[in-house]
């Protein structure tokens, strides 16, 4: 219960947001500023008219959310594989790291909207393209993360385990990976804000679905409420995203608070 309110006082700032918006937003009477209300309504006409037995079919603008979530995770998951493997392998070879680190600086530096084209043409429009575009612009933050924090393993707790004989294999899942860790899920936090950004851009070229092709389907009928109504829901799915993250985080690293605690 105590979390509970904690919870409750934390988004206390939310209700009245939205209370200081409706009453802007009808004072000012703009067609481009609509009330949370209006915008309320115009989800539930979006998402939760008709049957329900039909909602989630791959007609019904409902189902352009988990669509968006399935791309989303996917190219995360992706890059997170990609990025740990080659950031560990960066850190723990200097010779490795002095060749590859210029080929990482220069891709790292390219934004990734300016790459939409070339995946374009890569992979033609469709899924594929849009989990490759996602995968890529998001697997730096955690490659170099994961880079650093293999880099700067304690060197008594490699000894320790060299004394112990410990293998190469058992070394690195005992020893690098959590030392690496908390380095690891600081990438992996960031990589995730960044694609839900890299998700819409995806869906808003080509797409016929998601929530991005939602927003620019609004957008073309001049629906500014249903506009509005596809922002909300990314805001909400990137609160959610990031909420569950941290708590996923909280649990897994919880060894680490313990012994920083104890230290």
């Amino acid at each position: 219960m105590s979390g509970a309110l904690r919870a409750a006082a934390r988004l206390w700032p939310v209700p009245v947001a939205l209370v200081l918006w409706e009453l802007a937003a009808r004072s000012a009477e703009a067609l481009t500023f609509p009330p949370p209300s209006q915008i309320a309504a115009s989800m539930h006409t979006m998402w939760l008219t008709g049957p329900p037995e039909r909602l989630w079919l791959t007609d019904a603008a409902l189902a352009n959310i988990p669509v968006s979530i399935g791309r989303l995770l996917l190219g995360w998951v992706l890059a997170g594989i990609a990025g740990v493997t080659l950031g560990v392998a960066l850190g723990r070879s200097p010779l490795l790291f002095r060749f590859v680190d210029p080929l990482v600086q220069f891709a790292r530096a390219i934004p990734p909207p300016m790459l939409l084209a070339f995946f374009l043409a890569l992979f033609a429009i469709g899924t594929r393209m849009q989990v490759s575009f996602i995968a890529f612009g998001i697997v730096w933050p955690v490659l170099i993360n994961a880079s650093e924090g293999a880099r700067h393993v304690d060197r008594q707790h490699l000894d320790t385990a060299r004394v112990f004989g410990l293998s190469g294999r058992e070394r690195l899942f005992r020893v690098i990976l959590p030392s690496a860790m908390p380095k690891i899920f600081a990438g992996l936090r960031v990589s995730l804000s960044l694609a839900l950004i890299l998700m819409v851009l995806s869906e808003l070229v080509g797409s016929v679905d998601g929530i991005g092709f939602q927003l620019l389907d609004s957008q073309r009928s001049y629906d500014l409420p249903g506009v509005w109504a596809s922002i909300v829901v990314l805001g909400v799915l990137g609160y959610v995203l990031n909420s569950a993250f941290l708590a996923a985080e909280r649990r897994v690293l919880s060894w680490h608070r313990s012994a920083k605690q104890t230290t």
